[in-house]
């Protein structure tokens, strides 16, 4: 440095406003060696060179700062060092074991779990890929020469294992001759080949379905696990890449990218996924993104624990906060007695009676609230979800999951209407006495007498009428009897799954036509015929509904905790990744407000206000 002037050094800062560019914050584990926290200087110069800010997580196991320093970041880079001690996954220690590092250990599984449950785009380096497989249910080889050193031209089953081979029935070939895996050249220096799967993030990062990398390891992942696919291995079968299987911005690497001229387009990688990641989340911090349809309240009589992260459910508070959800529909859902039968919920609450069975569920709602009043609160209105938001806080909104709820009694529409319901659902699966069900029996040939003084009565009191459920006469009777527009909570396209519950084609242009919304569901039955439904099928869905009906009539409403979820939008945590996709299918933070709550907003008022001027 030749000027040692401080004040020409800030005048060349501030000579431009802003004085700098925005750029997403990425986070380095740092490496623990003789009571320091050090770090190779090639991370973070890779990190900027990339264009990303970075900064050193030191290794600390203490909640606040894990937390506090997850809130603040875009991305994750987990850096290479140490074995991780196999106690981690159970296994006792080989004696080709090499040097653990406990102090960075438990720190470094806790961040990779909390940041993989707040969708943060991670990439791992050698040490990282490790830590991603054993922090997220795979395993790694202590030593990958120890299991080669019986071969007999066959691999064995714990070769199948640490190499990734499928199980089958079929002789299996030879496994290649190992290769050496620790170099004694430089860093620098490039000393054996991968083979990269096509269509693998991976390949669309080089282009190429072999590159050329280096190797100082012993360790390597033996079983990714469910969450991750094998997408690099090395001559010899060790694995040397893995990437999420559900559809996540998260890369592992076995070799050291930061110490290659090669490795730079993997750092630009995770700083345009860190790039999009906080796009994403400054946009949930100013619109209300609104799930309307969950049923979660069915989950009550296990004591649940909303507050926590509770695996039993797929709505609590956490994941809400994780995902980036400012509100939720919570449904009192009532299942509809067979035919001769009555409603009983009494193993679950004790109560025979379907309203009081809903109030019941309600109750409980407010409970829940009151015990957490400062992060969250009941809505009734889009000027509650709006306060709320200003004040930090969840929302959540009632619902009923079936018109039985209503007891055949009229003044019970008025009843849940003071108790804030916005909506019903006008049946479930089977007819009830206000209309039939998409599975019932063509009891009535559409809406009952009885059903249409009860949609007059909804009209009246302001609470949306919901088709979900219904059978497609019953849809149209409906539209016409209503003189507010109609939703479909939680309703596919049955053009892309020909399923009774889904809504035709006409169904979804007369629904846009008379001001009607339609909210894809991701209940997998409803999006696919066969096979696995992942995200990609519920963004199918969505796409076909907007291309019919246009961007003002769609919006979301997951069915979680009602068998809604699927591969990629599991739960309330992962829903930040469904504005990630639509950001990468090129929607604008117009259209994706109005697909995350605003189109279910507008018309929630404007049922309201008609409602006030009758």
């Amino acid at each position: 440095m030749e000027n040692f002037n401080l004040q020409s050094h800030l005048d060349d800062i501030y000579a431009h406003f802003p004085e700098a560019d925005q750029q997403p914050l990425i986070g380095i584990t740092g490496n623990f060696n003789d009571g320091e926290t050090t770090l190779s200087k090639r991370y973070y110069d890779s990190v900027i060179k990339a264009g990303g800010v970075p900064v050193v997580i030191p290794p600390v196991a203490d909640r606040h700062v894990l937390a506090n320093t997850l809130d603040q970041l875009d991305g994750l880079l987990l850096s290479g060092g140490a074995d991780l001690n196999p106690l981690w996954t159970g296994d006792e220690p080989s004696t080709q074991l090499h040097r653990i590092n406990e102090e960075r250990d438990l720190p470094e599984l806790l961040i990779t779990r909390l940041a993989y449950n707040r969708q943060i785009p991670i990439l791992g380096i050698c040490r990282g890929i490790q830590t991603l497989a054993v922090a997220l249910g795979g395993r790694v080889a202590q030593d990958i020469y120890e299991a080669r050193e019986q071969q007999d031209g066959q691999p064995t089953a714990k070769e199948r294992r640490i190499f990734g081979l499928r199980n089958n029935t079929q002789p299996t070939p030879s496994l290649a001759p190992m290769i050496k895996h620790s170099q004694d050249a430089g860093r620098s220096e490039l000393t054996h080949s991968v083979n990269i799967q096509t269509g693998s993030t991976l390949y669309q990062i080089y282009k190429q379905e072999k590159i050329y990398v280096n190797s100082f390891h012993h360790q390597a992942v033996s079983d990714c696990g469910k969450r991750f696919r094998i997408t690099a291995t090395a001559p010899d079968g060790v694995i040397e890449a893995i990437e999420s299987a559900e559809f996540k911005s998260i890369l592992g690497v076995q070799w050291h990218p930061e110490c290659l001229e090669s490795g730079l387009p993997l750092f630009q990688w995770l700083v345009r996924q860190a790039t999009n990641f906080s796009t994403a989340k400054h946009l949930h911090q100013r619109i209300v993104t609104l799930d309307t349809h969950c049923d979660t309240p069915m989950f009550f009589p296990q004591g649940i624990h909303f507050n926590q992260r509770d695996p039993r459910i797929l709505v609590d508070l956490q994941k809400m906060t994780e995902g980036h959800l400012s509100a939720v529909t919570m449904a009192a859902y009532l299942p509809q007695p067979k035919i001769g039968e009555q409603f009983s919920q009494k193993v679950s609450f004790n109560v025979s009676s379907p309203m009081d069975y809903a109030d019941l569920i309600f109750n409980k709602i407010e409970d829940i609230v009151q015990q957490n009043s400062r992060s969250i609160s009941i809505a009734r209105t889009p000027a509650d979800l709006y306060e709320d938001k200003r004040k930090g806080r969840k929302s959540i909104m009632f619902a009923i999951e079936n018109g039985l709820a209503l007891n055949h009694d009229l003044k019970n529409v008025q009843h849940f209407a003071q108790r804030g319901v916005v909506y019903i659902t006008l049946c479930h699966n089977g007819d009830n006495d206000i209309c039939d069900s998409a599975k019932g029996c063509n009891t009535h040939n559409g809406v009952s007498q009885f059903g249409e003084r009860v949609i007059e009565q909804m009209n009246k009191y302001g609470i949306m009428v919901d088709l979900s459920h219904a059978a497609e006469k019953s849809f149209y009777d409906a539209l016409d009897i209503s003189q507010t527009p109609i939703v479909c909570s939680h309703s596919n396209c049955r053009a892309l799954c020909d399923h009774p519950r889904n809504l035709t084609d006409d169904q979804l242009r007369a629904l846009a036509q008379r001001g009607g919304l339609c909210h894809i569901t991701l209940y997998g039955g409803f999006l696919r015929a066969s096979g696995e439904a992942t995200v990609m099928d519920a963004l199918n869905h969505l796409e076909h509904a907007i291309e019919l009906m246009g961007i003002d009539h769609v919006g979301l409403g997951t069915d979680f905790d009602g068998d809604g979820g699927v591969r990629g939008l599991a739960d309330a945590s992962e829903l930040i990744n469904f504005t990630l996709h639509l950001m990468r299918r090129k929607y604008s933070e117009r259209d994706i407000e109005r697909i995350w709550g605003g189109n279910w907003i507008r018309l929630m008022g404007q049922v309201q206000r008609s409602a006030v001027k009758n």
